[in-house]
């Protein structure tokens, strides 16, 4: 199992819930302030099964694409870290 951990802008934060929940994900939003002059940011955490990883990573690259004017802005941070051990109570 990993835990996905994405760190976007406010304005993109509703189009990419709206993309996980579409393409099954369960997210937990998370409202962040952080980077240059401390601007809103939305903390995205996604529990997933290592299988699943390449596909939800898929999903922010589909639902935020870079803008040919400014390619070299980007728009999600992305961490994917390994869970040893999961429970829900």
């Amino acid at each position: 199992m990993k835990m996905i951990i994405i760190i976007v802008q406010d304005n993109d934060a509703d189009t990419l819930t709206q993309a996980f929940t579409a393409g099954n994900f369960r997210v937990t939003r998370v409202a962040s302030t952080g980077g240059f002059m401390r601007s809103g940011v939305v903390t995205m955490l996604l529990g997933v099964e290592d299988t699943q990883v390449d596909a939800a990573i898929k999903v922010v690259r589909d639902a935020l694409p870079t803008h040919s004017a400014s390619a070299d802005k980007k728009r999600a941070t992305l961490f994917v870290v390994p869970v040893n051990h999961f429970e829900q109570v």
